[in-house]
């Protein structure tokens, strides 16, 4: 009896704290279903509203995740109702997310289609920028809007470089992310790509953690507009939304080797600091091809790089970014792209930096000259 009691005893201390030690870490995911309210986002017809396709969406990522006991899902919005640009952003900074995901639905006035996933930064070009300023056009619904942006001007593209520098920490996790994303709707849903991006999305700039924003497809194209509404289509964005949510978690914990797909991304100067094992002479410009990024790090020895020399490294938050090479002028870096795509890194890009901080392409060459 005495040995019974003992054994009961152990029990009931033993088997609450083994599951104590064994606890898994909770993965907390912000959805963010575009626009609502007196917000309709993009209109179709008078009655098709890019704001009730997105929230759709969005609750079916989230019943999905939801089924995964690790992962806790907290929405900007649940209902038909318009939340401030600036309140989504402190949603998933008072939780304290692990990642942000906005969910929205493209237009345009001809019949252009596919997929595009954006992260913040600057804006590569002018299509970019009038798509980050459609979607930005909404703060303009907002009560006292001109205090709370008051910095910010949505016709100005100067304006998007301070809000670049404040996610610049997060680039190279949104950047994965996106790309993951990115992959599996065109890869998996064979939707037509339109690659990953930068622009300078006021919800993005918000938040302190990865942060994405998807177009998931042209509400405005009539063949994808049809998928859009329907049932099935929405099924299969959000199934494929979250596969690329839970490949990302295994990725970011180091659980899975995933390397992202080749996708060109417009990566622009955003004053990211040189990598510290090969600085830039003062005065100088320098070119390094960007060949990976991973959250374990890795000897910067060649031959954990297929051979490539010389390898620098730099810590972007939680994730390790690995470059090749160092060359003086734009000419020699392309060489050294091309040695990296031989090498099988397709994703390779060209990275600038001037008086240690990383600078845009075009920037640079115009300093080179």
């Amino acid at each position: 009896m005495k040995l019974l009691r003992l054994i009961l005893f152990w029990l009931c201390w033993a088997i609450p704290l083994s599951g104590y030690a064994q606890k898994t870490p909770i993965f907390k995911v912000v959805l963010d279903a575009g626009h609502g309210g007196k917000d309709p986002g993009k209109v179709v017809n008078k009655t098709i509203y890019e704001k009730d396709v997105v929230l759709k969406i969005a609750l079916l990522v989230g019943k999905k995740l939801e089924a995964h006991p690790d992962i806790k899902v907290i929405y900007t919005r649940k209902t038909d109702e318009l939340i401030d640009l600036y309140e989504r952003g402190a949603i998933a900074n008072k939780n304290k997310a692990d990642v942000f995901i906005s969910i929205h639905c493209n237009a345009h006035e001809t019949q252009v289609e596919g997929t595009e996933t954006y992260v913040l930064g600057l804006n590569a070009n002018e299509q970019n920028f009038e798509v980050a300023k459609a979607e930005n056009s909404v703060i303009y619904l907002e009560d006292d809007y001109k205090k709370k942006y008051a910095q910010y001007n949505i016709n100005s593209p100067e304006s998007i470089i301070g809000l670049s520098i404040m996610q610049e920490e997060f680039l190279e996790q949104s950047i994965q992310l996106a790309k993951i994303v990115q992959s599996q709707l065109t890869g998996v849903m064979k939707r037509a790509n339109r690659g990953v991006r930068q622009a300078g999305f006021i919800v993005l700039h918000q938040t302190y953690m990865p942060s994405i924003l998807i177009e998931t497809a042209f509400l405005t194209n009539n063949e994808e507009r049809k998928f859009l509404t329907s049932e099935k289509g929405q099924e299969e964005f959000a199934e494929n939304i979250a596969t690329a949510i839970l490949t990302y978690k295994k990725w970011i914990q180091g659980q899975s080797s995933y390397v992202a797909p080749s996708d060109t991304v417009s990566v622009h100067g955003t004053g990211r600091k040189q990598p510290a094992n090969h600085p830039t002479e003062k005065g100088s410009v320098s070119y390094k091809v960007q060949i990976s990024s991973s959250p374990k790090r890795l000897e910067a020895k060649p031959f954990n790089f297929k051979g490539l020399s010389p390898i620098s490294t730099e810590k972007d938050g939680k994730v390790y970014v690995y470059y090749y090479g160092n060359a003086k002028r734009h000419k020699e870096a392309l060489t050294l792209l091309s040695n990296a795509k031989k090498k099988g890194y397709k994703d390779a890009y060209i990275a600038a930096f001037y008086l240690g901080k990383r600078i845009t392409i075009e920037k640079a060459k115009q300093i080179e000259k």
